[in-house]
Protein backbone atom coordinates (compact mmCIF):
# COMPACT_ATOMS: atom_id res chain seq x y z
CA UNK A 1 0.00 0.00 0.00
CA UNK A 2 1.04 3.52 -1.04
CA UNK A 3 1.09 6.97 -0.20
CA UNK A 4 -1.40 7.67 -2.68
CA UNK A 5 -3.00 4.41 -3.46
CA UNK A 6 -5.04 2.31 -0.74
CA UNK A 7 -6.79 -0.55 -1.56
CA UNK A 8 -8.57 -2.40 1.23
CA UNK A 9 -10.99 -4.66 -0.60
CA UNK A 10 -10.05 -6.61 -3.91
CA UNK A 11 -12.01 -4.47 -6.82
CA UNK A 12 -14.49 -4.61 -7.73
CA UNK A 13 -15.69 -5.06 -4.27
CA UNK A 14 -19.42 -5.75 -3.21
CA UNK A 15 -20.74 -2.40 -3.49
CA UNK A 16 -19.10 -2.20 -7.00
CA UNK A 17 -20.35 -4.98 -8.09
CA UNK A 18 -23.88 -4.28 -7.15
CA UNK A 19 -23.84 -0.45 -8.87
CA UNK A 20 -22.44 -2.26 -12.18
CA UNK A 21 -25.31 -4.51 -12.18
CA UNK A 22 -27.43 -1.86 -11.94
CA UNK A 23 -25.95 0.06 -14.41
CA UNK A 24 -25.94 -2.87 -16.70
CA UNK A 25 -29.80 -2.97 -16.20
CA UNK A 26 -30.50 0.38 -17.06
CA UNK A 27 -27.77 2.23 -19.07
CA UNK A 28 -28.11 1.95 -22.95
CA UNK A 29 -24.23 0.24 -23.97
CA UNK A 30 -21.03 2.47 -23.76
CA UNK A 31 -17.75 2.07 -23.53
CA UNK A 32 -16.63 0.67 -20.06
CA UNK A 33 -12.92 0.71 -19.36
CA UNK A 34 -12.70 -1.07 -16.15
CA UNK A 35 -15.03 -1.77 -13.17
CA UNK A 36 -14.61 1.39 -11.03
CA UNK A 37 -17.93 2.90 -9.31
CA UNK A 38 -16.16 6.43 -8.68
CA UNK A 39 -17.58 7.85 -5.14
CA UNK A 40 -15.79 10.59 -4.55
CA UNK A 41 -12.26 12.17 -5.86
CA UNK A 42 -10.09 15.09 -4.78
CA UNK A 43 -7.12 16.40 -6.04
CA UNK A 44 -5.64 13.37 -8.13
CA UNK A 45 -7.08 9.97 -6.81
CA UNK A 46 -10.38 8.72 -6.61
CA UNK A 47 -12.27 6.64 -4.32
CA UNK A 48 -14.66 4.03 -5.20
CA UNK A 49 -18.04 2.73 -3.42
CA UNK A 50 -16.23 0.32 -1.91
CA UNK A 51 -13.31 2.57 -0.16
CA UNK A 52 -10.10 1.46 -2.44
CA UNK A 53 -8.66 4.42 -3.33
CA UNK A 54 -6.37 4.82 -6.63
CA UNK A 55 -3.84 7.11 -8.20
CA UNK A 56 -5.56 8.51 -11.29
CA UNK A 57 -3.60 8.80 -14.75
CA UNK A 58 -6.62 9.79 -16.55
CA UNK A 59 -7.84 12.92 -15.24
CA UNK A 60 -11.23 12.14 -17.07
CA UNK A 61 -9.54 11.56 -20.41
CA UNK A 62 -8.34 15.12 -19.95
CA UNK A 63 -10.81 16.58 -18.45
CA UNK A 64 -9.92 17.38 -15.12
CA UNK A 65 -6.84 19.05 -15.43
CA UNK A 66 -6.81 21.23 -12.72
CA UNK A 67 -7.50 18.32 -10.15
CA UNK A 68 -11.08 16.72 -9.00
CA UNK A 69 -13.17 19.50 -7.22
CA UNK A 70 -10.54 21.98 -6.71
CA UNK A 71 -12.38 24.60 -4.17
CA UNK A 72 -11.96 27.52 -6.63
CA UNK A 73 -14.05 25.90 -9.11
CA UNK A 74 -16.72 24.55 -6.70
CA UNK A 75 -16.69 27.78 -5.40
CA UNK A 76 -17.72 29.40 -8.38
CA UNK A 77 -20.39 27.05 -9.63
CA UNK A 78 -21.97 27.25 -6.28
CA UNK A 79 -22.00 31.17 -6.30
CA UNK A 80 -23.18 30.92 -9.96
CA UNK A 81 -25.97 28.39 -9.01
CA UNK A 82 -27.13 31.14 -6.35
CA UNK A 83 -28.15 33.24 -8.92
CA UNK A 84 -28.84 31.78 -12.16
CA UNK A 85 -28.23 28.08 -13.64
CA UNK A 86 -30.00 28.96 -17.13
CA UNK A 87 -32.18 31.13 -19.06
CA UNK A 88 -32.90 30.51 -22.63
CA UNK A 89 -29.29 29.79 -24.22
CA UNK A 90 -28.43 32.10 -27.12
CA UNK A 91 -31.49 33.97 -27.01
CA UNK A 92 -30.36 36.72 -24.74
CA UNK A 93 -27.50 38.07 -22.63
CA UNK A 94 -24.90 36.97 -20.08
CA UNK A 95 -21.92 38.65 -18.60
CA UNK A 96 -20.43 34.69 -17.72
CA UNK A 97 -20.68 33.89 -21.43
CA UNK A 98 -19.50 37.38 -22.35
CA UNK A 99 -16.71 37.58 -20.13
CA UNK A 100 -15.95 33.78 -20.92
CA UNK A 101 -15.77 34.51 -24.69
CA UNK A 102 -13.21 37.60 -24.04
CA UNK A 103 -10.94 35.36 -22.20
CA UNK A 104 -10.97 32.83 -24.95
CA UNK A 105 -10.24 35.93 -27.49
CA UNK A 106 -7.37 36.82 -25.08
CA UNK A 107 -5.82 33.44 -25.18
CA UNK A 108 -6.09 31.88 -28.04
CA UNK A 109 -3.20 31.71 -30.79
CA UNK A 110 -3.82 34.76 -33.59
CA UNK A 111 -3.69 38.91 -32.48
CA UNK A 112 -6.86 39.58 -34.16
CA UNK A 113 -10.09 40.08 -32.76
CA UNK A 114 -12.06 36.92 -32.49
CA UNK A 115 -15.52 35.75 -31.98
CA UNK A 116 -16.58 32.18 -30.11
CA UNK A 117 -19.94 30.04 -30.55
CA UNK A 118 -20.74 27.66 -27.01
CA UNK A 119 -21.61 23.96 -27.42
CA UNK A 120 -21.59 21.27 -24.87
CA UNK A 121 -19.19 18.77 -26.03
CA UNK A 122 -15.52 18.05 -28.04
CA UNK A 123 -18.23 16.79 -31.27
CA UNK A 124 -20.11 19.67 -31.23
CA UNK A 125 -17.48 22.35 -31.15
CA UNK A 126 -16.26 20.46 -34.13
CA UNK A 127 -19.44 20.35 -35.66
CA UNK A 128 -19.78 23.84 -35.39
CA UNK A 129 -16.94 24.28 -37.45
CA UNK A 130 -17.84 22.41 -40.07
CA UNK A 131 -21.10 24.43 -40.42
CA UNK A 132 -18.67 27.30 -40.09
CA UNK A 133 -16.10 26.21 -43.00
CA UNK A 134 -19.16 25.54 -45.34
CA UNK A 135 -21.06 28.61 -44.08
CA UNK A 136 -17.68 30.75 -44.56
CA UNK A 137 -16.11 29.44 -47.54
CA UNK A 138 -18.93 28.34 -49.69
CA UNK A 139 -17.02 24.98 -50.14
CA UNK A 140 -18.45 21.44 -49.48
CA UNK A 141 -15.07 18.93 -49.04
CA UNK A 142 -13.25 17.59 -45.67
CA UNK A 143 -10.07 16.40 -44.97
CA UNK A 144 -8.77 14.67 -41.80
CA UNK A 145 -6.67 12.30 -40.46
CA UNK A 146 -6.21 8.68 -40.21
CA UNK A 147 -5.96 7.73 -36.67
CA UNK A 148 -8.18 11.64 -35.92
CA UNK A 149 -10.96 11.75 -33.25
CA UNK A 150 -13.64 14.85 -33.63
CA UNK A 151 -16.28 13.20 -31.87
CA UNK A 152 -19.03 10.95 -32.69
CA UNK A 153 -22.02 13.10 -33.23
CA UNK A 154 -22.37 12.04 -37.34
CA UNK A 155 -21.08 14.85 -38.64
CA UNK A 156 -18.16 14.86 -36.39
CA UNK A 157 -18.21 10.81 -36.95
CA UNK A 158 -17.69 11.30 -40.66
CA UNK A 159 -14.37 13.17 -39.58
CA UNK A 160 -13.06 10.31 -37.35
CA UNK A 161 -11.02 7.44 -38.07
CA UNK A 162 -9.79 6.34 -34.98
CA UNK A 163 -11.46 2.58 -34.42
CA UNK A 164 -13.80 1.22 -37.31
CA UNK A 165 -16.51 0.04 -34.53
CA UNK A 166 -17.18 3.61 -34.24
CA UNK A 167 -18.53 3.90 -38.01
CA UNK A 168 -19.94 0.39 -37.93
CA UNK A 169 -23.49 0.39 -39.58
CA UNK A 170 -23.72 4.45 -39.30
CA UNK A 171 -22.90 4.78 -43.28
CA UNK A 172 -23.57 6.84 -44.96
CA UNK A 173 -22.30 9.55 -42.61
CA UNK A 174 -21.41 13.40 -44.16
CA UNK A 175 -20.33 13.04 -47.80
CA UNK A 176 -17.33 14.97 -48.63
CA UNK A 177 -14.60 13.72 -45.94
CA UNK A 178 -11.26 12.23 -47.19
CA UNK A 179 -8.90 10.87 -44.95
CA UNK A 180 -5.04 10.56 -45.30
CA UNK A 181 -2.81 9.34 -43.14
CA UNK A 182 -1.04 11.09 -40.17
CA UNK A 183 2.81 11.58 -39.11
CA UNK A 184 3.06 8.44 -37.27
CA UNK A 185 6.78 7.79 -37.60
CA UNK A 186 6.67 4.73 -35.54
CA UNK A 187 4.20 3.42 -37.96
CA UNK A 188 4.31 5.35 -41.13
CA UNK A 189 2.28 4.53 -43.57
CA UNK A 190 4.82 5.34 -46.32
CA UNK A 191 7.51 2.80 -44.86
CA UNK A 192 9.86 6.44 -44.57
CA UNK A 193 11.86 7.43 -41.46
CA UNK A 194 11.67 11.37 -40.51
CA UNK A 195 15.06 11.92 -41.23
CA UNK A 196 14.63 11.51 -45.06
CA UNK A 197 11.10 11.92 -46.34
CA UNK A 198 11.32 15.43 -46.42
CA UNK A 199 7.74 15.75 -44.73
CA UNK A 200 5.67 13.56 -47.30
CA UNK A 201 2.88 12.91 -44.92
CA UNK A 202 1.86 16.35 -45.34
CA UNK A 203 2.91 17.16 -49.32
CA UNK A 204 0.99 13.98 -50.29
CA UNK A 205 -1.83 16.00 -50.18
CA UNK A 206 -0.45 18.29 -53.00
CA UNK A 207 2.12 15.67 -54.99
CA UNK A 208 -1.14 13.18 -55.14
CA UNK A 209 -4.21 14.16 -53.70
CA UNK A 210 -4.93 17.75 -55.12
CA UNK A 211 -3.50 16.51 -59.02
CA UNK A 212 -5.80 13.11 -58.83
CA UNK A 213 -9.20 13.51 -57.07
CA UNK A 214 -9.59 16.11 -54.66
CA UNK A 215 -9.67 19.46 -56.40
CA UNK A 216 -8.51 21.53 -53.46
CA UNK A 217 -10.47 24.75 -54.13
CA UNK A 218 -13.42 22.59 -53.36
CA UNK A 219 -12.23 21.55 -49.86
CA UNK A 220 -14.14 23.71 -47.00
CA UNK A 221 -11.15 22.84 -43.80
CA UNK A 222 -8.36 20.53 -43.12
CA UNK A 223 -9.17 19.34 -39.27
CA UNK A 224 -6.10 18.07 -37.73
CA UNK A 225 -4.98 17.52 -33.62
CA UNK A 226 -1.35 18.60 -33.58
CA UNK A 227 -1.33 15.50 -30.77
CA UNK A 228 -3.60 12.73 -31.65
CA UNK A 229 -5.13 11.60 -28.82
CA UNK A 230 -7.17 8.43 -28.91
CA UNK A 231 -5.35 7.82 -31.97
CA UNK A 232 -2.67 6.98 -29.65
CA UNK A 233 -1.34 10.09 -28.50
CA UNK A 234 0.78 10.56 -31.60
CA UNK A 235 3.11 12.95 -32.06
CA UNK A 236 4.35 14.13 -35.35
CA UNK A 237 7.32 15.98 -36.16
CA UNK A 238 7.81 19.58 -35.37
CA UNK A 239 7.79 20.44 -39.13
CA UNK A 240 4.23 18.66 -39.73
CA UNK A 241 2.11 21.32 -38.46
CA UNK A 242 3.72 23.96 -40.16
CA UNK A 243 3.82 22.12 -43.41
CA UNK A 244 0.04 21.35 -43.01
CA UNK A 245 -0.62 24.74 -42.38
CA UNK A 246 1.62 26.60 -45.78
CA UNK A 247 -0.46 24.17 -47.81
CA UNK A 248 -4.29 25.08 -46.11
CA UNK A 249 -3.00 28.84 -46.64
CA UNK A 250 -2.22 28.46 -50.49
CA UNK A 251 -5.15 26.96 -51.21
CA UNK A 252 -7.46 28.69 -49.14
CA UNK A 253 -8.17 26.05 -46.87
CA UNK A 254 -8.57 26.45 -43.39
CA UNK A 255 -6.69 24.97 -40.83
CA UNK A 256 -8.97 23.54 -37.91
CA UNK A 257 -7.10 22.97 -34.59
CA UNK A 258 -8.98 20.11 -32.66
CA UNK A 259 -7.62 20.92 -28.91
CA UNK A 260 -10.53 19.01 -27.08
CA UNK A 261 -8.15 16.57 -25.29
CA UNK A 262 -4.92 18.34 -25.78
CA UNK A 263 -5.59 21.66 -25.10
CA UNK A 264 -5.65 23.39 -21.90
CA UNK A 265 -2.33 23.73 -20.22
CA UNK A 266 -2.37 19.71 -21.01
CA UNK A 267 1.68 19.66 -22.81
CA UNK A 268 2.98 22.39 -21.30
CA UNK A 269 1.74 25.07 -23.53
CA UNK A 270 -2.08 26.40 -23.06
CA UNK A 271 -2.85 25.07 -26.74
CA UNK A 272 -0.38 22.09 -28.00
CA UNK A 273 -0.45 24.16 -31.59
CA UNK A 274 2.02 26.52 -29.56
CA UNK A 275 4.65 24.03 -29.98
CA UNK A 276 4.72 24.60 -33.76
CA UNK A 277 4.40 27.93 -34.23
CA UNK A 278 1.48 27.92 -36.08
CA UNK A 279 -2.12 30.17 -35.41
CA UNK A 280 -5.04 28.26 -36.97
CA UNK A 281 -7.73 29.78 -38.41
CA UNK A 282 -10.47 27.99 -36.23
CA UNK A 283 -10.04 25.74 -32.56
CA UNK A 284 -11.93 23.77 -30.80
CA UNK A 285 -11.98 23.49 -27.14
CA UNK A 286 -14.20 21.73 -24.60
CA UNK A 287 -13.36 18.59 -22.14
CA UNK A 288 -10.75 20.85 -19.49
CA UNK A 289 -12.64 23.90 -20.50
CA UNK A 290 -14.76 23.32 -17.83
CA UNK A 291 -13.72 20.99 -15.17
CA UNK A 292 -15.96 18.67 -15.50
CA UNK A 293 -19.24 20.68 -16.35
CA UNK A 294 -20.13 20.33 -19.91
CA UNK A 295 -18.86 22.95 -22.27
CA UNK A 296 -16.87 23.59 -25.20
CA UNK A 297 -15.98 26.42 -27.23
CA UNK A 298 -15.44 27.16 -31.37
CA UNK A 299 -13.34 30.04 -31.94
CA UNK A 300 -12.80 32.10 -35.17
CA UNK A 301 -12.01 35.16 -36.17
CA UNK A 302 -14.77 37.60 -36.20
CA UNK A 303 -15.07 38.45 -40.35
CA UNK A 304 -15.91 34.59 -39.98
CA UNK A 305 -19.30 34.83 -38.14
CA UNK A 306 -22.58 33.05 -38.67
CA UNK A 307 -25.24 34.67 -40.59
CA UNK A 308 -28.11 35.20 -37.98
CA UNK A 309 -29.86 31.83 -36.97
CA UNK A 310 -27.40 30.13 -39.05
CA UNK A 311 -26.50 27.85 -36.21
CA UNK A 312 -28.00 27.17 -32.38
CA UNK A 313 -28.00 25.22 -29.38
CA UNK A 314 -30.51 25.25 -26.48
CA UNK A 315 -27.62 24.63 -23.46
CA UNK A 316 -24.20 26.03 -25.12
CA UNK A 317 -22.83 28.52 -23.07
CA UNK A 318 -24.48 27.33 -19.41
CA UNK A 319 -24.02 29.60 -17.53
CA UNK A 320 -22.92 27.09 -14.50
CA UNK A 321 -19.93 25.70 -17.17
CA UNK A 322 -19.65 29.28 -17.57
CA UNK A 323 -18.62 30.05 -14.14
CA UNK A 324 -16.60 27.10 -13.91
CA UNK A 325 -14.43 27.66 -16.94
CA UNK A 326 -13.79 31.46 -15.77
CA UNK A 327 -12.20 29.45 -12.74
CA UNK A 328 -10.36 27.13 -14.49
CA UNK A 329 -8.29 29.60 -16.12
CA UNK A 330 -7.92 31.15 -13.24
CA UNK A 331 -6.45 28.17 -11.20
CA UNK A 332 -4.09 27.10 -14.52
CA UNK A 333 -2.68 30.32 -14.58
CA UNK A 334 -2.60 31.26 -11.00
CA UNK A 335 -1.23 28.09 -9.67
CA UNK A 336 0.92 27.89 -12.77
CA UNK A 337 0.01 24.42 -14.18
CA UNK A 338 1.68 24.92 -17.53
CA UNK A 339 4.99 25.10 -16.38
CA UNK A 340 4.41 22.56 -13.76
CA UNK A 341 2.63 20.46 -16.45
CA UNK A 342 6.42 20.80 -18.67
CA UNK A 343 8.48 19.69 -15.74
CA UNK A 344 6.13 17.08 -14.84
CA UNK A 345 5.36 15.54 -17.90
CA UNK A 346 9.64 15.69 -18.90
CA UNK A 347 9.96 14.12 -15.84
CA UNK A 348 7.34 11.16 -16.64
CA UNK A 349 8.47 10.68 -20.17
CA UNK A 350 12.50 10.30 -18.06
CA UNK A 351 10.71 7.72 -15.74
CA UNK A 352 8.48 5.92 -18.91
CA UNK A 353 12.15 5.55 -21.32
CA UNK A 354 13.72 4.33 -17.95
CA UNK A 355 10.43 1.38 -18.06
CA UNK A 356 11.31 1.09 -21.55
CA UNK A 357 15.38 0.29 -20.98
CA UNK A 358 14.36 -2.65 -18.54
CA UNK A 359 11.02 -4.29 -20.64
CA UNK A 360 11.05 -5.38 -24.17
CA UNK A 361 7.33 -4.57 -24.63
CA UNK A 362 7.77 -1.47 -24.70
CA UNK A 363 8.14 0.01 -28.17
CA UNK A 364 8.45 3.65 -27.97
CA UNK A 365 7.75 6.37 -25.17
CA UNK A 366 6.14 9.76 -26.39
CA UNK A 367 4.26 12.58 -25.53
CA UNK A 368 4.23 16.48 -25.09
CA UNK A 369 4.10 18.01 -21.16
CA UNK A 370 1.51 15.63 -19.41
CA UNK A 371 0.12 13.71 -22.26
CA UNK A 372 2.56 10.54 -22.67
CA UNK A 373 2.21 7.33 -23.96
CA UNK A 374 3.54 3.72 -24.08
CA UNK A 375 3.32 1.51 -26.87
CA UNK A 376 3.47 -2.41 -26.61
CA UNK A 377 4.32 -4.57 -28.86
CA UNK A 378 5.09 -8.12 -29.24
CA UNK A 379 8.42 -7.99 -30.77
CA UNK A 380 10.16 -4.83 -31.03
CA UNK A 381 11.53 -5.31 -34.24
CA UNK A 382 8.48 -6.37 -36.18
CA UNK A 383 6.51 -3.74 -34.17
CA UNK A 384 3.19 -6.06 -34.03
CA UNK A 385 0.52 -4.22 -31.53
CA UNK A 386 0.64 -6.12 -28.00
CA UNK A 387 -3.60 -5.29 -28.11
CA UNK A 388 -4.59 -7.79 -24.90
CA UNK A 389 -1.29 -7.81 -23.48
CA UNK A 390 -1.97 -3.79 -23.04
CA UNK A 391 -5.19 -4.43 -21.89
CA UNK A 392 -3.67 -6.89 -19.11
CA UNK A 393 -1.20 -4.53 -17.89
CA UNK A 394 -3.80 -1.55 -17.42
CA UNK A 395 -6.50 -4.20 -15.40
CA UNK A 396 -3.18 -5.39 -13.27
CA UNK A 397 -2.66 -1.24 -12.56
CA UNK A 398 -6.54 -0.92 -11.82
CA UNK A 399 -6.51 -3.95 -9.38
CA UNK A 400 -3.56 -2.13 -7.57
CA UNK A 401 -4.76 1.19 -7.36
CA UNK A 402 -3.41 2.87 -10.69
CA UNK A 403 -6.31 4.03 -13.52
CA UNK A 404 -5.36 4.15 -16.80
CA UNK A 405 -6.58 3.78 -19.89
CA UNK A 406 -5.48 2.71 -23.41
CA UNK A 407 -5.06 4.82 -26.58
CA UNK A 408 -4.77 3.95 -30.24
CA UNK A 409 -4.27 -0.39 -30.81
CA UNK A 410 -1.62 -0.82 -28.01
CA UNK A 411 -0.80 1.96 -26.28
CA UNK A 412 -1.65 3.11 -22.77
CA UNK A 413 -1.51 6.98 -22.07
CA UNK A 414 -1.16 8.78 -19.42
CA UNK A 415 -2.39 11.81 -18.57
CA UNK A 416 -2.57 13.19 -14.96
CA UNK A 417 -4.24 16.09 -13.48
CA UNK A 418 -1.79 19.37 -14.40
CA UNK A 419 -0.99 19.88 -10.55
CA UNK A 420 0.30 16.12 -10.47
CA UNK A 421 4.49 16.07 -8.40
CA UNK A 422 7.20 13.33 -8.55
CA UNK A 423 5.92 11.71 -5.77
CA UNK A 424 2.48 10.68 -7.01
CA UNK A 425 4.60 9.97 -10.47
CA UNK A 426 7.14 7.30 -8.51
CA UNK A 427 4.03 5.77 -6.79
CA UNK A 428 2.22 5.20 -10.44
CA UNK A 429 5.59 3.48 -12.13
CA UNK A 430 5.98 1.27 -9.47
CA UNK A 431 2.35 -0.18 -9.85
CA UNK A 432 3.36 -0.03 -13.94
CA UNK A 433 6.29 -1.85 -13.50
CA UNK A 434 4.64 -4.67 -11.13
CA UNK A 435 1.74 -5.01 -14.22
CA UNK A 436 4.69 -5.02 -16.86
CA UNK A 437 6.33 -8.12 -14.89
CA UNK A 438 3.31 -9.87 -14.06
CA UNK A 439 1.87 -9.66 -17.79
CA UNK A 440 5.38 -10.54 -19.00
CA UNK A 441 5.24 -13.85 -16.87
Amino acid sequence: MGKHARIVVEPPGPKARALIEKDRRYIATATKAHPLAIREARGGTVTDVDGNTYIDFVAGVSVLNVGFQHPAVVKAVQEQAGRLFHYAGTDFYYDAQVELAQKLDEVTPGNYEKKVFFSNSGAESNEAAMKLARWHTGRKRFISFIGGFHGRTMGALSLTASKAVQQERYFPLVPGVEHIPYAYCYRCAYGMSPESCGMHCAKVLEEVYFPTFLPPEEVAALFVEPVQGEGGYIVPPKAFVPEISRICREHGILLVDDEVQAGMGRTGRMWVIEHSGVVPDVLCTAKSLGSGTPIAATVFPAPMDFGPAAHSNTYGGNLLACAASLATFKVIEGEGLVANAERMGAYLNKRLSELQEKFDAIGDVRGLGLMQAIELVKDRRTKEPASEFRDGVTDFCFRHGLVLLGAGRSAIRFVPPLSTDESVIDEGIDILASALRDAAR
